[in-house]
């Protein structure tokens, strides 16, 4: 009853009670998270300044840091191993935040867009296959 309602196996709740019968409400205590950060603050900081470099310096051509790339660079520094989500959580932990980038590029030029959706959209647009009814088999005729 205790193990379904706790949506635990009844193993757990054995586990739970012999531990209270050897030591009380002080063998129940958490002990913390079961893995501590594995970058220390000293190695956060290095981590810092390789990402402050950009990702040129580190092989990439553009200036985005997905948490892959991060992923990446705390594996080739650190020679440690992360999940993506563990290198989020990393982040967050120390204060960093998400950047998703705006919807429009800054060298985007309307008037270029208008024009190139005005002809070349247009042409293509027209050159396509206009919709009919035909057959279901294109073997067959239609049937009468």
């Amino acid at each position: 009853m205790i193990a379904e309602n706790l949506r635990v196996s009844v193993r757990s709740v054995q586990r739970w009670r012999q531990m209270w019968d050897e030591g009380g409400p002080q063998a129940l205590r958490s002990r913390g998270p079961a893995s501590l950060p594995r970058l220390s603050e000293k190695q956060f900081a290095q981590l810092e300044a390789e990402l402050a470099e950009g990702p040129a310096a580190h092989g990439w051509e553009d200036q985005r840091w997905p948490l892959s790339r991060v992923k990446t660079v705390i594996g080739r520094r650190f020679h440690l191993t992360y999940t993506v989500q563990g290198v989020r959580k990393l982040l967050v932990r120390n204060g960093w935040s998400c950047q998703v980038p705006a919807r429009r590029a800054m060298e985007r030029d309307d008037e270029a867009l208008a024009g190139w959706v005005k002809e070349v959209w247009a042409c293509a647009e027209d050159s396509r296959r206009p919709v009919e009814p035909d057959s279901s088999s294109k073997t067959k005729p239609d049937s009468p």
